[in-house]
């Protein structure tokens, strides 16, 4: 009997086919959908410069996918993360936020990610994985709404050295 685990590959793409789905999957998951974000919002996330966009198949299906900045002030910044809705509850955003810190740290001691004020179960999982709360962004994707600011480290910018 197959394992759950297979069939589940992580891969980067660029394929704007891909991004479709992508921004499908976020438009029906919240925090999206409390915010408003309909499936154009949601394919704003995938313009411009300096992103990784990764999916999550299972067999031929995007069942999740991750948007990292490598780039920047807040170099290792995880964008975006979603698990489409069949596929929930089964350990693939842990899985994706596993895979997202075995990439940032090979250039990056810290890894950040927000996540919206009423998104209470998303706080909880970046939490148990390790994440601290580092600070408020109030009314930064649409006014009365506030995210929360997370990041999980190794250590300071300075003299970082990956091993």
């Amino acid at each position: 009997m197959p394992s759950p685990e297979e069939n589940i590959v992580i891969e980067q793409t660029t394929d704007p086919a891909d991004f479709a789905v992508c921004a499908g999957i976020m438009s029906r998951t919240d925090p999206w959908i409390t915010l408003g974000m309909d499936v154009d919002d949601c394919a704003k996330a995938f313009e411009g410069s300096f992103r990784e966009v990764f999916v999550l198949r299972k067999g031929t299906a995007i069942a999740g996918f991750v948007i990292i900045q490598p780039q920047g002030t807040f170099k290792g910044y995880i964008q975006t993360i979603a698990v489409a809705g069949g596929y929930r509850g089964k350990g693939l955003g842990t899985r994706m936020l596993h895979f997202c810190e075995d990439r940032i740290l090979k250039y990056s001691p810290n890894i950040f990610i927000c996540v919206s004020s009423f998104n209470e179960g998303a706080l909880r999982l970046y939490q148990s994985f390790g994440f601290e709360r580092v600070g408020e962004l109030k009314d930064f994707i649409k006014p009365g709404f506030t995210e929360i600011l997370l990041r999980k480290t190794v250590g300071p910018i300075a003299g970082y050295n990956p091993s």
